[in-house]
């Protein structure tokens, strides 16, 4: 809904509205849409960019403008850059109905399709298209979580497929070879020990005096890690390959 100000008639669209309680008063700026963001994370660095009209006010909506002596009060000055930054900074992003509504579906989207990557179907070996998850979400009875981000939800969402829809459904692991080219003893056993931990299942494992190998399946969160932790412990001695990936049932 466009936001009229009665005093000049300037409509402002797509607004985003940050609000900000400071000494007992509240305090809203208008901004272009996305642009508070980038602003806080510092791609932009431009008011004027951020900022649809550089006043302060009360209530936005009903082009309200703070007192002089409110925001003197309340910020110990009423520069508008320097009460702009404080209100960017420490504000409440308001989000309308429709806004939410959209930003959620988007979410969920982006969590069925994170969990298509991650999962098959165990009679197919093969990932469902994001549709089928989508449907499933629904009959699970999955709700996203606003606070949080998609990735975050996704290993709760698997779980709740697991166990609360039709969907049959397996995590994908990934098949590799790990490789640590070390003589055996205590600091090898250690290692082997650390790099078994975040298998699976050992498929193929061979030991000589001065080599250990394995073939393993693993979570694909466990890549970054094993790889990690070679390049950290065997300074060149170590290998990390990705064979495949394979269909195999959840714990």
């Amino acid at each position: 809904m466009p936001i009229n100000l009665p005093s000049n008639q300037i409509k402002l669209t797509n607004v985003s509205i940050v609000r900000y309680k400071k000494g007992g008063k509240r305090f809203e700026i208008a901004c272009y849409k996305n642009k508070v963001q980038e602003w806080r994370t510092g791609v932009e660095t431009n008011l004027d960019d951020v900022m649809q009209i550089e006043n302060i006010f009360v209530n936005v909506s009903k082009g309200e403008l703070a007192k002089h002596q409110d925001l003197q009060k309340s910020f110990g000055t009423t520069e508008t850059d320097v009460i702009v930054k404080e209100i960017l900074k420490k504000g409440e992003l308001q989000v309308g109905e429709k806004e939410r509504d959209h930003d959620l579906s988007s979410i969920r989207r982006e969590i069925a399709t994170l969990v298509a990557e991650k999962c098959v179907d165990p009679s197919t070996q093969r990932p469902y298209p994001v549709g089928i998850i989508e449907k499933a979400l629904t009959e699970a009875g999955f709700s996203v979580r606003p606070g949080k981000n998609a990735k975050s939800q996704v290993g709760e969402c698997i779980k709740l497929l697991q166990t609360d829809s039709t969907l049959p459904i397996q995590r994908a692991r990934m098949r590799v070879k790990v490789g640590v080219n070390v003589e055996e003893g205590e600091v090898r056993s250690k290692l082997v020990e650390k790099v078994l931990a975040g298998a699976e299942k050992v498929e193929n494992e061979e030991k000589t005096a001065a080599s250990w190998e394995a073939v393993m399946l693993i979570d694909p969160g466990q890549f970054r890690i094993i790889n990690d932790l070679l390049q950290k412990e065997c300074k060149g001695r170590g290998r990390l390959e990705t064979m495949s990936f394979a269909a195999t049932a959840s714990s």
